[in-house]
């Protein structure tokens, strides 16, 4: 797979902190290395990044403008006003929806929820949402994952005599919307101790917060956090901090007591007998919910997901299966376009950076193609095409670079844009697409890292199967769950050799099965390796061979580990 495995083995300092570690909590040294790592370095703190509570949730008081937020709330419920859910067309901005308009429901009728078309409004607060609010007598719109950039539509809306409180995550400007409240732990002017928040997950602390002011209990709260869990899985958010006490929690709602909507998602994902995970979100229900903006309206997502009838519920998660069948059809044909379009590109080896403008692209779909663009060539990526009368697209970004800051560079170019480190939404005039391209790449050129553009495989232990015992893989599940800053270990372990049982699997044959042993132990491992049958002929001259590999439960044989492999090498002699 041409990989380059980087491994930097432990100071003597750090081994002996991990033994002190190991010591104090019964954990391997190998796993108390990774705690080291996460910052975690005594056995009060294993213990609370092992079994994330409720109650070290922060006050969501101290997020800067939440008791104005909550206040003009209570007045609007006070008033009797109407009151408007608004929201993003992605998977982070139905959540968002879902869940505070689930929540006032139980406690206000006069409550109506909004998600702007991708095609005919574009991302963000939309002058025709704000008429058709004005037009409905709203009078407050609670804005969610979007809304931080919208100086000129809040305005509008305020001529008309409507309010907004903003809840978002994206990086501000210099001028802030002229709303009543603007909640965003990344304001300049916030002292909230946890800036990594999803647009749900603010919205989550605003109905805390909202809940702790009138004396509603908190586990009327609980039910929401399997929305809040799929909304920090799917946004490619930190999983540390407050957001990985509200996965935890959230990830244990979606497996024992899922609201409607999301267990007919699970049902027609085929997850309903297993246990779902980070990745199960990232990979099957986080597509689906978020097929229904890509490919038709994402209001049909929040319609699902507050959906109180199961039977109503399946309906429409199959309705939703279908848009993610038509949007896997369409994401393969334009990676296949985006593809050619690259490779024909000049000194594609010398460039950083990828940016393709295709004007006939849809529009749902150039986001995912921009990620599988940073798989492909490990470069930032920006893929573009054509809306009325502007370039807009989306740009996705390799691990450690940030493609905002890269895109804030160009504004001058730009008529809008948004977004955070790893993934961006912009606009420009396509006259100006030419300029941005030289101007983008000229900025990643300067500010990224070498090991930043190639296919690197971090490993961050080197181990042998006799340190794989049951103990060691129940410890290491702990760390669960998963995601950017807590990312699943990649172990490595050298001269393995095939217990002579290995085979090629698959529809096209490109997997390999492996039953492999080491020359420390008598353990026979089981493993798969994806897409990697071409080296199943090396595995068979009976050579010794170095792996590097997750650690996975067999899905077949429950209490039994497997290795994901990533990569083979034969064994330096």
């Amino acid at each position: 797979m041409n990989h380059k495995w980087n491994y930097q083995p432990p100071s003597q300092e750090h081994t002996e902190a991990a033994k002190a570690l190991a010591k104090e909590t019964g954990i391997s040294p190998i796993l108390c290395k990774l705690l080291l790592e996460r910052g975690i370095t005594s056995a009060a703190e294993a213990k609370r990044f092992f079994r994330p509570q409720l109650n070290e949730l922060h006050d969501p008081f101290l997020m800067k403008d939440m008791n104005i937020a909550v206040e003009r709330l209570n007045q609007a419920m006070g008033r009797k006003e109407r009151i408007m859910v608004y929201g993003d067309y992605d998977v982070d901005g139905t959540t968002a929806v879902a869940l505070v308009y689930k929540f006032l429901q139980q406690f206000y009728s006069n409550i109506d929820y909004y998600i702007p078309d991708r095609y005919n409004e574009g991302y963000g607060v939309s002058v025709k949402g704000v008429n058709y609010a004005y037009e409905t007598g709203v009078k407050l719109i609670i804005v969610l994952d979007c809304g931080i950039k919208a100086v000129d539509e809040i305005a509008y809306a305020k001529e008309k005599g409507i309010d907004f409180i903003i809840c978002d995550h994206h990086v501000p400007d210099d001028v802030l919307p002229p709303a009543v409240a603007i909640l965003n732990a990344k304001r300049i002017d916030n002292l909230y101790p946890y800036d990594h928040l999803s647009g749900c997950g603010v919205g989550f602390k605003f109905m805390q917060a909202f809940a702790l002011n009138n004396g509603i209990e908190f586990h009327q709260l609980t039910p929401l956090l399997d929305l809040v869990a799929v909304s920090v899985a799917s946004d490619i958010v930190p999983i540390m901090g407050e957001n990985r006490v509200l996965t935890h929690h959230g990830l244990k709602q979606l497996n024992s007591n899922p609201s409607v909507g999301l267990k007919a998602i699970i049902d027609v994902c085929g997850l309903s007998d297993k246990e779902i995970t980070v990745g199960d979100i990232v990979f099957k229900i986080g597509p689906r919910i978020n097929a229904s903006g890509r490919i038709q309206n994402g209001k049909e997502a929040v319609e699902l997901l507050i959906e109180k009838d199961f039977s109503s519920a399946l309906e429409k998660a199959n309705q939703i299966n279908q848009y993610n069948e038509t949007r896997k059809d369409l994401d393969k044909t334009m990676t296949e376009e985006a593809n050619r379009i690259v490779e024909r590109l000049e000194e594609l080896a010398d460039r950083r950076s990828i940016v393709i403008y295709n004007e006939a692209w849809h529009k749902g779909v150039i986001g995912i193609v921009a990620s599988r663009l940073t798989e492909i060539y490990y470069r930032p990526a920006v893929v573009l095409t054509r809306t009325d009368n502007l370039a807009t697209g989306s740009a996705r970004s390799v691990s450690g670079f940030d493609v905002y800051k890269a895109i804030e560079h160009c504004r001058d170019l730009l008529e809008n844009f948004g977004g955070h480190t790893y993934a961006a939404g912009l606009s420009m005039k396509v006259e100006n697409v030419e300029e941005f391209t030289r101007r983008f790449e000229a900025y990643v050129t300067e500010h990224i890292l070498p090991e930043q553009t190639s296919a690197v495989i971090d490993i961050d232990a080197e181990i042998d199967f006799r340190d794989i015992t049951p103990k060691f893989h129940a410890d290491l599940k702990k760390f669960n769950p998963f995601g950017p800053d807590n990312h699943k270990p990649i172990f490595c372990t050298h001269n393995v050799y095939d217990y002579g049982t290995s085979k090629v699997v698959g529809r096209d044959q490109e997997h390999i099965k492996l039953e492999l042993v080491d020359n420390k132990s008598n353990n026979v491992m089981n493993g798969i390796a994806f897409g990697q049958s071409s080296q199943a002929r090396y595995i068979k001259t009976k050579r010794s061979f170095d792996i590097c590999y997750t650690i996975e439960e067999n899905t077949h044989k429950r209490g039994e580990v497997q290795l994901q492999i990533e990569d083979i090498k034969p064994s330096e002699e």
